[in-house]
């Protein structure tokens, strides 16, 4: 399959979109004509292997780098962020690898760590910790999570979980796109599905979900779209419907060069090596 990427269609209800986006570190070009649209209710999953440009790309959808070339688009407005907060205030919300979250501190410090909630006025304003409580309890129900205790400290919960509350944090800090990187990469089969779980949750909550992964068996059980990247460029954006999960595993191995080293390694001689004491 060799379909063409999908940047013509209508883009009237997108909430966020990048044209023909790239981006340079000195002479090393990062990213080069990459083409997205992410629409509410749906898991756009972009692939690739290290070094593919996903980095890159999710950096500059956060707002901490800056697009050299094409257009980022947020509501159909031409922007150019200059820092993480003004996605945020935007709506667009990401939650890295390393979560940012403090392993001793309690679940519910956590859930509201650096937007606490408050009571009282003037000196008497004081952090809400019974509001605190309550609400991360209820947003965790919300997104099918049942915490046994919000006071043991999120480091004591497993990795799908601490990704959970990651994800329900964004969600209720007003997210509307959410942006996840590689939240399956260092979890076990059971964890990874419990983190999928999530991510259909808040697709079902109307988000858009931007997947970061170089795994297509965990992409295509939840993905609508996929962007596949490859050495900073476009190999296609793909509704699910135009490819298989073999056609995804084939373009995310390398396609073509993979099928030729298979070949080379099936005619590569076996009993002629020369190992070590062989020669004569």
């Amino acid at each position: 399959m060799t379909s063409p990427p999908n940047v013509d269609g209508p883009t009237a209800d997108a909430l966020l979109e990048v044209r023909e986006i790239g981006k340079d570190f000195g002479n090393v070009t990062a990213l080069d004509g990459v083409s997205m649209t992410v629409r509410p209710g749906t898991v756009t999953c972009v692939l690739g292997d290290n070094g593919a440009g996903k980095s890159t790309l999710i950096k500059i959808l956060a707002g901490a780098h800056q697009h050299d070339r094409g257009e980022y688009l947020i509501d159909g407005e031409p922007v150019r962020l200059t820092h993480p907060r003004e996605a945020l205030d935007r709506g667009i919300a990401t939650v890295y690898q390393d979560l940012a979250l403090v392993p001793l501190m309690a679940i519910w410090r956590n859930f509201f760590l650096g937007s606490e909630p408050t009571k009282g006025w003037g000196p008497a304003r004081r952090f809400d910790v019974s509001a605190a409580k309550s609400t991360t309890r209820a947003e965790l129900l919300a997104m099918g999570i049942d915490i046994r205790d919000p006071e043991q400290p999120v480091g004591t919960l497993s990795g799908g979980e601490r990704q959970s509350v990651a994800i329900a944090r964004a969600v209720y800090f007003g997210a509307r796109v959410l942006i996840l990187d590689e939240p399956t990469s260092a979890l076990g089969v059971k964890q990874a599905g419990v983190v999928l779980r999530y991510v259909v949750m808040a697709r079902d909550r109307g988000l858009g979900v931007v997947f970061i992964t170089h795994n297509p068996h965990h992409a295509y059980p939840v993905g609508d779209r996929f962007l596949i990247l490859n050495r900073g460029r476009s190999l296609g954006d793909f509704g699910k419907d135009e490819l298989d999960r073999g056609e995804l595993i084939r373009l995310m191995s390398g396609g073509a060069e993979l099928e030729q080293l298979t070949h080379e390694l099936e005619r590569a001689p076996t009993g002629d090596s020369v190992g070590p004491g062989t020669a004569g």
